[in-house]
């Protein structure tokens, strides 16, 4: 049964914003969830957090009533949220749970509705301009607007939120000068082409053309070394491949390196999405080049802040997901081992590649056109662009 297939429940169900839910966890409040997707979806991706308690009972378990035995193995809340796909199975099969006696509220639209939270997060710098972080919580993805004087820059834009950029930009008194990417990105569609035609000046790095990139030409390709200028900020090009062939981090005022998919806070980058099993360990040689000789050997001080990060990550105390090259090298071993180690470290256990991220490479590409809807569609679930995280740092 489709979601638009459901009856409208015969009793009133409540509904509660994603955003509001986003607090709550956030809070540490206690939130009870039942999630009635496929057990393969749920497994896929669902919500969590460390006062989140969540089962997973597909809708299609109750479409003929809620009996004993069903409200035996689901779990009471205050209220009890009930989660699908795009809110309306779980509206129908929470009205079934309060006709049996439960407070149970529907999750406004569903996960496509968590999938529209994006959170702004003022990273804490020395530096003059104002650097923001954007986070997108079902997914990882993290973005960043350089604001100065006059002038703003995004990194790593989702084509999803292109209107969020510009808006915050004119609230801080700025245009946006730039959309700037880091690499071809696999997990969710990029925004840049959305902003060149709005009148922004794209970005991308130069050695990523050769992938097939088919707007190559409006757009500036940014070689290693490049600085372009944003107020009186620098943002400087560092070719850091590895991840991919055309991975690029961008240093920003000197004071935060933004690594796209090359280092995250708790994991490196997988090195197996763009030429395959095959092409991986020479990927992850590379990507051992780039982080020792190219960015551990910026100082201490500087801040990493990547493209995604993963439930395994703890924000520092800005909120944001970065932290200290200093910090990172002693924490992660992957840093301190040998080329041999560390090859053989991330092609060890990889996760499981991202969802549909052949289509969604076609489309950052150029090779292939989907509308609003469908990008939103092919760039559901987690990012899975890192390495698997258990080997890779300290106790």
């Amino acid at each position: 049964m489709s979601e638009e297939a459901f009856p409208t429940p015969d009793v009133e169900v409540g509904s509660i914003e994603p955003e509001t839910l986003k607090e709550q966890i956030d809070s540490g409040e206690s939130v009870t969830i039942l999630d009635v997707r496929a057990e393969s979806e749920f497994d896929e991706w669902h919500l969590d957090g460390d006062s989140v308690e969540i089962v997973n009972v597909p809708y299609f378990d109750l479409l003929d009533g809620v009996d004993e035995s069903d409200l035996e193995r689901i779990p009471e809340g205050d209220p009890l949220v009930v989660v699908c796909a795009k809110g309306g199975s779980s509206e129908y099969i929470a009205g079934q749970l309060i006709e049996a006696g439960r407070d149970a509220v529907n999750l406004a639209e569903g996960m496509n509705g968590w999938a529209t939270i994006y959170e702004y997060k003022e990273v804490e710098t020395d530096g003059d301009a104002l650097v923001a972080q954007y986070q997108r919580p079902s997914s990882g993805c993290l973005g960043y607007l350089v604001v100065s004087d006059d002038e703003a820059a995004v990194i790593d834009p989702l084509r999803a939120f292109t209107n969020v950029y510009k808006q915050d930009a004119k609230a801080l008194g700025a245009d946006l000068q730039y959309a700037i990417d880091t690499h071809i990105h696999a997990d969710h569609i990029s925004g840049v082409r959305d902003l060149v035609e709005d009148g922004v000046e794209g970005v991308i790095p130069s050695a990523s053309v050769d992938r097939g990139v088919t707007y190559a030409d409006d757009v500036t390709q940014a070689e290693d070394g490049d600085v372009f200028e944003v107020g009186e900020t620098t943002i400087e090009t560092v070719y850091t491949p590895g991840h991919t062939s055309g991975m690029t981090s961008y240093l920003v005022d000197g004071e935060l390196l933004a690594t796209g998919d090359g280092l995250f806070i708790e994991s490196v980058a997988r090195p197996d999405l763009e030429e395959g099993d095959d092409g991986a360990p020479d990927a992850a040689k590379q990507l051992y080049e780039s982080l020792q000789e190219r960015v551990l050997t910026l100082d201490d001080d500087v801040l990493v802040g990547g493209a995604h990060f993963s439930d395994s990550a703890e924000p520092a105390a800005d909120g944001t997901y970065t932290a200290t090259i200093g910090e990172l090298t002693e924490t992660m071993d992957a840093l301190s081992m040998e080329e041999d180690e560390f090859v053989e470290l991330v092609l060890s256990d990889m996760p499981p590649r991202p969802a549909n991220y052949e289509d969604i490479i076609a489309t950052n590409l150029g090779q292939q056109s989907v509308d609003d809807e469908e990008a939103f569609e092919l760039e559901l679930g987690p990012n899975n662009c890192a390495a698997s995280q258990d080997a890779l740092t300290s106790d």
